[in-house]
């Protein structure tokens, strides 16, 4: 049941239903005849001066002086003002135009003019009332009071901050570049099932449906690796995917549930290609983007032009903490994160403490883009082992602006037998209650027996990758329509 009318509602309403006495029903009409847009009359005036031009948008704010309104008429591309004169358009059209609310959606055709004080403007010879705003505008929209509300109603938000507008359009052509940047590189962007009927691809916990033919239950992807490498192994050597991941995790600053990534794998090459690919592609995407690699986030000025920093995991804990985890027991570096008064879980492994000790201790210094390599195995169930040192694996993840990761990388595990085992140890951590531990995919380790080339793996967060781009602090700011829990009734 829809929510009764307020009383500027129903004098809104009132206004329509006048407005259908007298024969004018702005939702009957079909189509108008823009020839402009707001943005191309006001750059174009030394062209269009003198000449008729007709703009549609929202109108936002209305002047009535005397003998004449001005009104400012937005569409997507800004602003422009319209002009009504009452000798121009006459006592009665004028009228009717002043009955218009904020919010109504007109069609304005008219002479380019500037007024005297130099504003281009439209002097409308002929509007027409596209559809009538029930609702009125918010009168005060901005501020941390409204953020809920903002991301509710995203479509009131989009209409009246030009400045989220913007970080939409930042969205966008992000995206664009980074498909452009790819595609010149002779990769292929490819699409994987949503619906799998095992989640896998990354430790995370998956969202359950169920399929009433097949009368199975199926999960949304965590991740589309398992899939992708299945195309390499079938002989795809650069296949990307820009795509969404579900996961049914907390919701924060860093985290939505349901989220955008870009995944791509690269045949015969390693994390270190992967490494170059990484801070070339961001870098260009910047470049293009806003012009710069020279950017700000959250205060802090920061360089993203090649070459990003690279440092070893346990070698950022030790310069951090001054204590070095490595070749030590699970006992003796639970004790040691306790010393540095990290919380731990009873059942973790050294992977899983040397990680939270990390995250606690390292990820908020990494302010400049920094590739972290070299993660445990214990947390690396898809990446391939170091020949030096079988506890750690070719990985990295990417970190900007503090505690912000953008990018996660491995040098691909295409050993069958080892990938068996570590599945396997997947399974048994997830029959001790981790609910992110992976499942057994006996597919995938058919494909993998088939053989995967060596190859090196790429996921981006693309909404993190805006919000470092637009200089948010939030992914709620990045996400059209983030994932609210239901709305509450007004008292």
């Amino acid at each position: 049941m829809s929510e009764p009318f307020s009383d500027l509602m129903q004098q809104r309403l009132q206004k329509l239903q006048h407005l259908r006495a007298q024969g004018i029903d702005p939702f009957s009409i079909t189509r108008y005849d823009r020839t402009h847009t707001a943005r191309e009359v006001v750059a174009q005036f030394d062209n269009l001066a003198g000449q008729t031009a007709a703009v549609a948008g929202r109108l936002m704010a209305k002047r009535m002086m005397g003998k004449g309104t001005f009104a400012d008429l937005h569409d997507e591309s800004g602003k422009v003002q319209l002009l009504l004169s009452l000798d121009v358009v006459g006592a009665e059209r004028l009228a009717l135009f002043n009955t218009f609310d904020l919010g109504d959606i007109v069609g304005a055709r008219g002479k380019v003019i500037k007024t005297r004080r130099g504003e281009v403007s439209i002097e409308v010879a002929d509007f027409q009332l596209l559809a009538k705003s029930l609702r009125p505008l918010p009168e005060k929209w901005h501020g941390l009071t409204n953020v809920e509300t903002r991301y509710r109603q995203r479509y009131v938000d989009l209409m009246v901050n030009p400045d989220v507008r913007r970080i939409f359009r930042l969205r966008s052509r992000i995206i664009s570049a980074m498909r452009r940047f790819l595609d010149e590189r002779g990769f292929m962007e490819v699409e994987t099932p949503m619906m799998q009927p095992i989640p896998g691809g990354a430790t995370a916990r998956p969202f359950i449906t169920h399929h009433n033919a097949l009368n199975m239950d199926l999960f949304l992807r965590v991740a589309p690796e398992l899939y992708l490498k299945r195309l390499t192994v079938g002989g795809f050597e650069k296949v990307y995917e820009i795509n969404r991941n579900f996961r049914n995790e907390g919701i924060d600053t860093k985290h939505n549930p349901e989220f955008t990534m870009l995944e791509l794998y690269w045949a015969y090459v390693d994390y270190h290609d992967i490494m170059h690919l990484t801070e070339e592609m961001i870098a260009a995407i910047a470049q293009e983007v806003l012009g710069t690699t020279r950017i700000t986030y959250q205060g802090h000025p920061i360089e993203l032009a090649p070459p990003w920093r690279r440092l070893p995991l346990l070698e950022g804990i030790r310069q951090q903490t001054g204590l070095d985890f490595s070749e030590v027991s699970v006992d003796k570096a639970r004790k040691m994160a306790e010393s540095l008064n990290v919380a731990l879980h009873p059942g973790w492994n050294w992977g899983q403490i040397v990680q939270e000790v990390f995250e606690k201790k390292v990820e908020p210094t990494l302010i400049q883009p920094t590739f972290i390599l070299d993660f445990p195995t214990d947390v690396s169930p898809l990446a391939k082992r170091k020949a030096d040192n079988p506890q750690l694996v070719y990985r990295f993840e990417a970190f900007v602006g503090g505690e912000l990761e953008i990018a996660n990388a491995f040098s691909e595990l295409n050993d069958p037998l080892d990938q068996e085992e570590r599945f396997r140890a997947q399974a048994r951590q997830r029959a001790a209650g981790d609910e992110e531990a992976m499942e057994y995919d006996t597919d995938f380790i058919r494909a993998l027996q088939y053989g995967l080339p060596p190859c090196g793996g790429l996921g981006v967060g693309i909404d993190r990758l805006v919000m470092l781009l637009t200089d948010v602090n939030s992914i709620r700011e990045v996400i059209l329509f983030p994932q609210l829990g239901p709305e509450r009734e007004k008292d």
